[in-house]
């Protein structure tokens, strides 16, 4: 990952503005990209699982007295739609080595001194001294997390509300110690898959109205 960051870094040297916040992004964008098809899959995944929540309430109050007639409902439920429930979570397992790897990466990064600090930063290998980027994370966090709950219904929506405040709450918490370009990784993840989202929300809502 040190390799990539460097090349990116290189490429903003060609363009003749050195900056390593700029190759920051500039990887993070190129990662989200790669992980793009992943990234869609599990958007429309946790669409779906929330469109059927009114469905799957009503198959759990039907067979509520008999739970293997409830898994049994659920199964032909996720074959018809076409649904797998899983699928949400592969997304977020195979983003989780690209963070490890990015954090690993920019812990003692020999940064150029002309070149380390960026924005108000003097360096990105030390934590924001004025925490914006600890509130810039935990509220896109939060926007997310919003984004992805929006339609839950019942037990799912009351556990995506306490995760949409116990998340945003633990990731601004841990980015005040953490380096702030490992920071400007996980804002500048969080807008593009808001984006993302968007857009993909809005193509679903489209299919399904014409």
């Amino acid at each position: 990952m040190r390799e990539s960051l460097a090349y990116c870094y290189q490429l903003t040297q060609m363009a003749g503005f050195p900056s390593y916040g700029v190759a920051i992004i500039v990887l993070t964008i190129l990662i989200k990209a790669i992980l793009a098809p992943l990234t869609v899959k599990q958007i429309k995944s946790m669409k779906g699982m929330q469109e059927l929540q009114p469905r799957m309430k009503a198959i759990q109050d039907k067979y509520k007295n008999d739970p293997q007639k409830v898994q049994q409902e659920m199964a032909t439920l996720y074959k018809e739609m076409g649904i797998n429930p899983l699928s949400g979570c592969l997304p977020l397992l195979v983003q989780m080595p690209f963070l490890i790897a990015i954090y690993w990466a920019l812990q003692g990064y020999p940064y150029d001194p002309a070149y380390e600090s960026f924005l108000w930063l003097p360096s990105l290998g030390e934590a924001d001294p004025l925490y914006i980027l600890p509130v810039l994370s935990a509220i896109s966090t939060y926007i997310m997390s919003k984004q992805t709950s929006a339609g839950a219904t019942g037990a799912a929506a009351s556990q995506q509300k306490m995760m949409a405040i116990f998340m945003p709450l633990f990731i601004g918490y841990i980015s005040l110690t953490f380096p702030s370009g490992l920071v400007i990784y996980w804002v500048v993840s969080n807008v593009f898959q808001l984006v993302q989202q968007h857009f993909i929300y809005k193509s679903l809502d489209e299919k399904k109205g014409a």
